[in-house]
């Protein structure tokens, strides 16, 4: 009926699937992804582009190809679950280019990408991972059809602040530090006072030997929160590190 989906190609299929006792869990009569963006379980990712539009194929998934060991609440999976996939292509056309969204379709495609990432970082994929959570900025920063009201503006700013932590966590178990240090400071230019960001860049600033800089933002973040005990051990550290007697 065609040729199968190429890389950067967008699908439209139907899907159903199904656990082991014949539980329906997932129906979606028009589920529309890019291939390789992460925003679906793997068995799609990898099986939907063997595919012709028209054909109908049953992909058996064992569970870390499906939702992995936890399992998941939205759908209700168990886990450890296996599921069977019944698949229709109905559609392969051109990747679409970045296009002006209502700020509401932004800021759901951003959680449904970033939501992805968490998936693939529970399951130890960091780097499918990062390229989901990338993909999440990407839609929340995207052109929008009009500007976003108060509510959703500050949403959207929550939303990356969230994403680039998340990328600052997932480039550190890729064992890329300059790049994680580099996605704190961008998170904390939106928001000067996100704890999270304002230690973990502590951290790496310590890591670097840089330990004047990284004791001057860990004070910050123990100054917004005060019983952090993480923030008091890492104070300690640095402090016994600069002392006289830790020299000798």
């Amino acid at each position: 009926g065609g040729s199968r989906p190429l890389p950067g190609q967008e699908v439209s299929v139907k899907v159903l699937g199904a656990l082991e006792d014949g539980g329906l869990v997932e129906r979606d009569p028009r589920l529309i992804f890019v291939p390789g963006y992460g925003d679906v379980v793997q068995a799609l990712e990898l099986g939907v582009p063997t595919m012709q539009p028209g054909e109908v194929s049953f992909f058996l998934a064992a569970f870390p190809y499906a939702y992995g060991r936890p399992g998941s609440r939205e759908p209700d999976v168990p886990p450890e679950a296996p599921l069977l996939f019944e698949v229709t292509l109905l559609e392969v056309r051109d990747g679409p280019d970045p296009q002006p969204l209502p700020p509401a379709v932004r800021l759901r495609l951003g959680s449904q990408r970033r939501e992805r990432g968490n998936f693939h970082f529970a399951r130890g994929d960091f780097a499918a991972a990062l390229r989901s959570y990338r993909l999440s900025l990407r839609a929340l920063d995207g052109p929008a059809t009009a500007p976003p009201g108060p509510e959703e503006e500050e949403e959207l700013r929550e939303q990356r602040v969230k994403c680039l932590n998340n990328c600052a966590a997932a480039e550190l178990k890729l064992g890329r530090a300059e790049e994680a240090l580099a996605a704190c400071e961008a998170a904390l230019r939106i928001s000067p006072d996100n704890n999270r960001a304002l230690l973990r860049r502590g951290q790496l600033l310590a890591e670097q030997g840089r330990d004047a800089e990284a004791a001057l933002i860990l004070r910050k973040a123990l100054e917004l929160d005060p019983a952090n005990k993480v923030i008091h051990t890492e104070l300690s550290r640095l402090a016994k590190r600069q002392s006289p007697s830790s020299s000798t």
